[in-house]
């Protein structure tokens, strides 16, 4: 996973100039936007004391930080919009992201919208009985133990933000990894993998609204895509990484 680091930069604006360094950050964020060094941004405003702002920035790393962009192009144009209010800093400093993270209960994991562990048990189950029957996918799951779509279940609800209970009894990232590794499985074989997916979560029910089945299907292909490339000849397995958590990415749920 990579280790980014987080600039905050604290500012005392009298109320006066507000208006204006409000202006002059949507000027300066342009080029926050071009600068490759930069993952995000965001800017707050106190609501206690409306003189307090915070910039928080993400950047790929302190050194592209320091060494990259404040040697660009695009700082120059970032300086020049902000450098009326350097003097009105506070504090700005780099913070080293902690493994403490997560989400609220605000916005539902796709794991609860989905219906939690027993939805992904059904749709394994499911997934697995068309999968033996077909002729492209079958010769890839000959041998494979009776526990296996349970194992998959265990790790679909894991990453779609469900107990950690398949890095718990499994493994991470890399031990399913190596479930792949020398397969060789075919492109044409990854899609009918694919399609099969989508084939059981309509026949058990998932959810069909469009944020929840387009973040499902983000995560089917980037999943397939990746083993097709760890199947492979030349493929190397990874270092040890936890199992990947996916999102609502661009769309969250709608609840209208």
């Amino acid at each position: 996973m990579t280790a980014h680091t987080v600039e905050y930069v604290r500012y005392r604006i009298p109320e006066q100039q507000s208006a204006e360094f409000l202006a002059a950050y949507t000027r300066a964020a342009a080029a926050l936007t071009a600068a490759p060094q930069c993952v995000d941004y965001e800017l707050t405003q106190c609501e206690e004391d409306s003189e307090h702002f915070i910039l928080r920035i993400t950047w790929t790393s302190t050194e592209d930080h320091i060494k990259g962009f404040r040697t660009s192009a695009v700082f120059t144009d970032f300086l020049a919009e902000i450098r009326p209010y350097v003097g009105n800093i506070e504090e700005m400093r780099h913070y080293r992201q902690t493994g403490v993270r997560g989400t609220g209960a605000a916005v539902p994991t796709l794991y609860t919208w989905a219906g939690g562990a027993e939805a992904f048990s059904r749709l394994t189950t499911a997934f697995y009985d068309r999968a033996l029957k077909d002729e492209l996918l079958a010769p890839l799951f000959e041998g494979l133990p009776a526990e296996h779509a349970e194992h998959v279940a265990l790790w679909f609800g894991e990453v779609f933000g469900g107990p950690a209970v398949y890095s718990g009894t499994q493994g991470g990232h890399n031990h399913m990894v190596a479930k792949h590794m020398g397969l060789g499985i075919t492109e044409t074989q990854r899609r009918r993998w694919v399609n099969l997916m989508q084939d059981a979560a309509d026949e058990v029910g998932l959810p069909t609204d469009a944020e929840f089945r387009s973040a499902f299907l983000a995560y089917v292909e980037w999943g397939t895509r990746l083993a097709v490339y760890f199947s492979g000849p030349d493929a190397q397995a990874p270092a040890e990484q936890p199992v990947p958590r996916w999102n609502w990415g661009a769309a969250p749920p709608y609840q209208g």
